[in-house]
């Protein structure tokens, strides 16, 4: 029996893929699951649309994450802090903190976003990517001063 996978399974094939498979385990454990359906021309036909439309929200999601690279590599941000006599700060600055700064500014990002190595210890501009999205990465200048 031919069916369409929904879902990726292991030594089966990757969703959306035609795999041919035992009619048993086709209707014991693939159907039941929800992990796959039969091979018909309306499935076939409502799988291509849901493909088509996956792809339409994955584009307009590269998009507004274009626009928003353009909006925050514009952005410079100040962010005082405590500091002591030799340019070192009292404790550090995470992913966390500057994705407040960015927030202060008008923008949400999840501090998933902002990819820091390790957190910033010391004074000084710092250029700081942020992953807006699998293909697109912004990059803001980050400015650590002296409270």
């Amino acid at each position: 029996m031919e069916v369409i996978l929904k879902q990726d399974i292991h030594k089966i094939g990757k969703a959306g893929s035609i795999a041919k498979v035992k009619d048993g385990f086709a209707r014991n454990f693939l159907f039941p699951k929800d992990l796959a359906v039969p091979l018909t021309q309306a499935n076939l036909k409502v799988f291509e649309q849901e493909k088509q439309k996956k792809a339409q929200r994955q584009e307009k999601a590269r998009n507004e994450a274009e626009e928003l690279k353009s909006k925050l590599e514009a952005l410079s941000l100040t962010i005082p802090v405590l500091a002591q006599e030799d340019e070192k700060l009292f404790g550090s600055l995470s992913a966390a903190d500057i994705a407040g700064a960015i927030a202060e500014e008008g923008f949400t990002l999840d501090k998933d976003c902002v990819i820091l190595q390790e957190p910033i210890k010391s004074l000084g501009i710092y250029e700081v990517p942020i992953k807006l999205h699998p293909d697109v990465a912004a990059k803001i200048k980050v400015w650590v001063v002296k409270k």
